[in-house]
């Protein structure tokens, strides 16, 4: 119980000092679980792919169409149970800095993804309405969009003017389900293109199936690929998980820095923390020697030093945590939806962050112990510091 108090007294006795080391450990956890949190959904992202789920593309990239008379020579591939032909709309809502998903996708696409919740009524008043789209349950807050509601989209890689009507709106089924698209019926695109620029008509840019069994997914691949190797659109078939890691990829180089970023200010907190415990230990050299002639054993000394090491880090560490979770919630609101689909703080997160103030704390004291329990008594009486 001694060693507790002197514990809680030397960490108050600068009290100044103290409450900056807090304050600057609690900064560098919030800024480490801010760009954990960044790096952690961007991997959701992947994570959230489905297993039984494969992606047909061009094999050059997904930009160039793919025909639609591809979907029935698909179709017929043992272990492949459902196809939904997909393009990417892209188009602008009132501003450019409106982005949010915007796809043409045939009517089964909601079979393939149940992780998108539509009521029965809603997906059939959907399946009805020529010009019909369904929108996720995040960018319908986000702008207010109601059943009945009209979304105009001016068009861009489909130009034109390109009027919608909100049919259904669907829920996430969990955190990492993205709750950002829209979705409306491909036959609509491809009725108008027809009409417009029959060049383009007739063609997707991917192509989404369900297969009974994951563990066929590379043979039911290779099956696809070869089906149309030679042809004027040959493709490259992949899971899901795969196809989605292809668009993180592009932001690799983003990841890296945040991850480095976040392992630097795991350093800065280490180096603030240990200034703080060495300039302490400087300034009781004396009472050090003290406590050793009164009889106080290395195992007393360590557990002071630890101890208000560890105090003070548990301290900063727990602030820290505990300013996240509403400082990440004001960025979820700050920040638009397109950009990212979901934005919360996973248990890893916090798991980390609070091992990272613990790990520090005993780190931060081990140079501190070692200068205690090496310096002799007399010389700890002649220390001028």
């Amino acid at each position: 119980m001694k060693v507790i108090k002197l514990i809680f007294k030397n960490a108050l006795r600068h009290k100044l000092r103290t409450t900056l080391t807090i304050v600057g450990i609690a900064i560098a956890v919030i800024a480490y679980g801010l760009l954990r949190t960044v790096v952690t959904i961007w991997d959701s992202s992947v994570d959230a792919a489905g297993a039984d789920r494969l992606i047909t593309r061009q094999a050059v990239s997904f930009i160039f169409p793919l025909p639609v008379a591809y979907k029935s020579k698909i179709e017929s591939i043992p272990g492949v149970k459902n196809v939904c032909g997909a393009v990417w709309f892209g188009g602008i809502y009132k501003d450019k800095s409106n982005f949010f998903a915007r796809m043409a996708a045939d009517d089964n696409f909601f079979e393939l993804y149940p992780e998108f919740m539509i009521s029965q009524n809603e997906y059939e008043k959907y399946k009805k309405e020529r010009n019909g789209c369904v929108v996720g349950k995040s960018i319908a807050e986000q702008y207010n969009f109601k059943i009945g509601d009209i979304i105009v989209l001016d068009g861009d890689i489909f130009p034109g003017r390109w009027e919608f009507v909100v049919s259904a709106i669907y829920q996430p089924r969990n955190k990492n389900t993205d709750a950002t698209q829209m979705l409306f019926h491909f036959d609509y695109l491809n009725e108008r293109i027809k009409q417009e620029t029959p060049v383009r008509a007739d063609n997707v840019f991917w192509y989404i199936m369900k297969i009974d069994n994951p563990n066929n997914s590379a043979q039911i691949s290779e099956q696809i690929d070869a089906l149309f190797k030679n042809s004027t659109a040959e493709t490259k078939t992949e899971t899901e998980k795969a196809f989605t890691q292809g668009f993180v990829a592009a932001s690799g180089a983003i990841i890296t820095a945040m991850n480095v970023m976040s392992y630097a200010i795991i350093g800065i907190i280490m180096l603030v923390l240990a200034n703080t415990m060495v300039m302490s230990a400087r300034e009781r050299t004396r009472e050090y020697a003290v406590f050793k002639t009164l009889g106080f054993s290395a195992y007393h000394l360590t557990g002071l030093i630890l101890g208000e090491s560890m105090l003070i880090s548990c301290i900063g560490g727990g602030i820290g945590i505990g300013l996240l979770y509403p400082i990440v919630a004001g960025f979820e609101q700050v920040m638009p939806k397109g950009f990212f689909p979901f934005f919360f703080i996973e248990p890893v997160t916090v798991v980390l962050a609070a091992s990272s103030a613990l790990l520090i704390g005993v780190l931060a004291a081990i140079f501190p112990i070692q200068r205690a329990l090496n310096t002799k008594i007399v010389d700890g009486f002649r220390f001028v510091g």
